[in-house]
Formats: C-alpha cells, sequence, structure tokens
C-alpha cells in the first residue's frame, strides 16, 4: 500500500472525515504533518500544493487534494487502485 501523508491541524472536520475514509479504505498508518503547531511546514505546504486550506493529501507522489477531492476519487473508484490495494 501507498504511503499517505496528510497536512493537518487539530480541530478541521474535513481532516477528520478523509482520515475516517482512508482508514476504512485499508489505511492504517497517515503520516501527518500539523500545519497549526509548525508555520514552516504551512509554508512548505502552500508552496507544494499552491493550497492554503487543510487537509492536503498525499497519496505516495501524487497529491490527491483536499477532502472532497478524496470522496470525489473514492467515488469515481480510482481511490483504491491509488492506495495499490
Amino acid at each position: 500500500m501507498q504511503a499517505v501523508k496528510m497536512y493537518t491541524t487539530q480541530v478541521c472536520p474535513y481532516c477528520i472525515r478523509a482520515k475516517m475514509l482512508l482508514k476504512q479504505r485499508g489505511v492504517e498508518n497517515i503520516e501527518e504533518i500539523r500545519v497549526d503547531q509548525d508555520p514552516v511546514q504551512r509554508q512548505h505546504m502552500m508552496q507544494i500544493t499552491g493550497q492554503r486550506t487543510v487537509p492536503q493529501i498525499f497519496i505516495g507522489d501524487t497529491h490527491v487534494g483536499g477532502c472532497d477531492d478524496l470522496i470525489a476519487l473514492d467515488h469515481r473508484g480510482g481511490l483504491m487502485p491509488l492506495l495499490g490495494a
């Protein structure tokens, strides 16, 4: 299974929803980078994604986007192949 990295904040309901969906799809480990605790990581996230909002989700080297993007990917049947499951 591909590695999953997610830029998050502590009180983000979309982050929680995205993590729940990934866990339902069999993802056991999510590398969570808390941008509310580390301004340098927030700047890095904005540079590599062009986005300011969280979550920002990466599966392997692929930037999936945010929670809505992850849900749409799942509905299209693209999440499981991307995860490599």
